[in-house]
């Protein structure tokens, strides 16, 4: 049975809070503080966040590291406060993408990404999708850009929802969200 657009379907309601939501973060894009040095910190490309090579498990502890992330045009990620500016190692992505809910359909469609850290993301011009292809072995690194120049690494059942949602535009398999067409690969399965 289709639902209606009202603010009692929950999918209505995700994406006005994923609109309408002031994200609640520190202003890391605003602080300019001098560069310290590096931290033996790793995000790894499961979620995991690893420091002087043991996992940290204090998912509290996570949460507020991931608020003061910012990925400068160096293409370095950093954790920054008003004070200091501290380099880390990212091996894909610092977030995972562990949802998607689709709201409507076709080119009217809109993709509302959750994360791992909670943060919810429309897929659209401030959060393009993007799908690159290992060039040896062909595996598929779908990303969604989240906040910034940060972006999530699909969790593996979310990119299958993606590749369900597919359809062909011009040869080429993709999704609509936000106005925005987002390929996902060829119509053969190939990037």
């Amino acid at each position: 049975m289709p639902s209606t657009a009202t603010t009692r379907d929950p999918m209505q309601s995700l994406l006005k809070a994923a609109r309408e939501a002031g994200d609640g973060l520190p202003p890391v894009e605003r602080w300019h503080p001098e560069y310290c040095g590096e931290m033996d910190m790793v995000i790894k490309r499961d979620g995991t966040w690893w420091h002087e090579g043991t996992r940290i498990t204090r998912d509290r502890l996570v949460r507020l590291f991931s608020t003061i992330l910012r990925k400068d045009e160096d293409g370095q990620t950093y954790l920054v406060t008003p004070v200091e500016k501290i380099g880390i190692t990212v091996e894909t992505a610092p977030f995972i993408a562990t949802r998607v809910d689709a709201v409507g359909s076709g080119r009217e469609q809109s993709l509302v990404f959750t994360t791992n850290m909670g943060d919810l993301a429309e897929a659209g011009p401030e959060h393009p999708i993007d799908v690159q292809f290992d060039a040896e072995t062909g595996e598929p690194t779908p990303l969604v850009r989240v906040r910034g120049r940060l972006d999530a690494l699909m969790a593996r059942p979310v990119f299958y929802e993606l590749a369900e949602l597919a359809e062909e535009k011009d040869g080429v398999m993709g999704v609509w969200s936000g106005g925005e067409f987002y390929p996902l690969g060829g119509v053969d399965g190939d990037s």
